[in-house]
């Protein structure tokens, strides 16, 4: 129960809470990961880069919080970031993406997922290596469906 309550307070604030840094008419996205993970940091560089003011917070358990959101393991990537609407964008998932689904939230969902770090995409790129992946749309039953099908480079 303690938990329960120390995460109701959390999400509650962060509900509340203004932009980390820069100008208040940019989105605020909130990044659970782990303190030493690289690529959720260039990922954070990404989002800043395109629109929207990033907070971190480094949980002592990053799998629970993930649970507790509603984002079920074979959805989970190396970080979570989420919105102050309580959305959530689970992994590398492109910033234009999460600006629309931020612009119009389908009905019943929770968020978008990249499940894995798919090589190429944003914050995971090396060199002009791309592996194509698909962007999920997360329901709050637990179900998922086809967001976007990113097949190039260009189409993040």
């Amino acid at each position: 129960m303690k938990f329960s309550l120390t995460f109701a307070a959390w999400v509650v604030a962060l509900m509340f809470m203004g932009p980390a840094r820069g100008d208040s008419t940019e989105p605020i996205l909130t990044v659970l990961k782990s303190p030493t993970c690289g690529c959720c940091v260039k990922w954070m560089e990404h989002l800043r880069d395109n629109g929207f003011s990033t907070a971190v917070e480094e949980p002592e358990n990053l799998e629970q919080q993930k649970a507790q959101l509603g984002i079920g393991p074979r959805y989970r990537s190396c970080h979570t970031a989420v919105s102050a609407q309580g959305f959530v964008f689970e992994g590398h998932v492109p910033s234009k993406f999460i600006h629309a689904f931020l612009a119009a939230p389908p009905e019943g969902s929770i968020g978008l997922s990249v499940p894995g770090m798919p090589v190429g995409s944003p914050g995971m790129e090396v060199g002009d290596r791309f592996m194509p992946y698909q962007i999920l749309l997360l329901q709050k039953d637990g179900s998922t469906e086809i967001f976007a099908e990113i097949n190039s480079a260009l189409d993040q």
